[in-house]
């Protein structure tokens, strides 16, 4: 069973959620503060952490940081009311795996979770990898390697970036990514594919060699540099 530890000052809310996840077949632990999430973690040694941000003794930013520094693979989602794009963006820099602005339908969540852990274990699945630059992007696990630097990424993000690197040096138009990573071009997904390109390109930041362009009208080049 997998097992997920959950975070949150609002008792009501958590207890509902808690048992929506339990309904759904999840081992879920719940704590009511960042200290006790810490402090529990060890314990419950769970494959999912669920995060508030604001939360007394210790917030959401701080647990995750001190997590990702004893463990590097375990899933980590914030689920908050902070949504401005710095707020996000420390969320990812902490490397977070996905970040969810309240209120959101629990249902929502669930499709996200069941996303991540759809994989079957005794599968074998030929992984997907991508090289540019000084990067090597592993698309079936969301991970950026630059160096010795490690990001994860969002699935969407993920997707992006793989029809980006499928053409490298081509532009892709915003078309073409709202059609291949939504399904469907709207004004609303048009404006989303930008945010999501702000996040790309913070997560390949460790890497001056590469660089994604914005071209007006025209749409997105993943581009190769020299260093300077």
């Amino acid at each position: 069973m997998i097992k997920i530890l959950f975070a949150d000052d609002d008792l009501k809310y958590s207890m509902l959620l808690k048992s929506f996840l339990q309904q759904h077949g999840y081992d879920v632990t719940y704590a009511g503060n960042g200290k006790k999430a810490w402090e529990q973690f060890p314990e419950v040694k769970p494959d999912l952490v669920l995060l508030d941000i604001n939360m007394p003794e210790m917030d959401g930013y701080e647990v995750a940081e001190r997590i990702r520094a004893i463990d590097p693979k375990v899933l980590i989602f914030f689920l908050t009311d902070r949504t401005e794009k710095n707020d996000r963006l420390k969320g990812f820099s902490l490397k977070a795996n996905d970040y969810l602005a309240k209120p959101f339908y629990p249902e929502e969540l669930l499709a996200r979770i069941e996303e991540r852990f759809s994989m079957n274990e005794s599968e074998m699945i030929e992984e997907e990898v991508y090289h540019f630059g000084e990067t090597t992007f592993c698309y079936n696990n969301n991970e950026l390697r630059t160096r010795s630097s490690r990001v994860l990424i969002t699935s969407r993000q993920a997707d992006i970036l793989r029809l980006l690197a499928k053409n490298i040096g081509n532009v892709v138009s915003k078309e073409m990514i709202q059609e291949a990573v939504w399904g469907t071009v709207s004004y609303a997904n048009s404006l989303a594919v930008n945010v999501q390109m702000t996040y790309l390109r913070h997560a390949l930041q460790h890497d001056v060699t590469v660089k994604i362009e914005s071209l007006k009208k025209k749409g997105y080049v993943l581009s190769v540099i020299s260093p300077e």
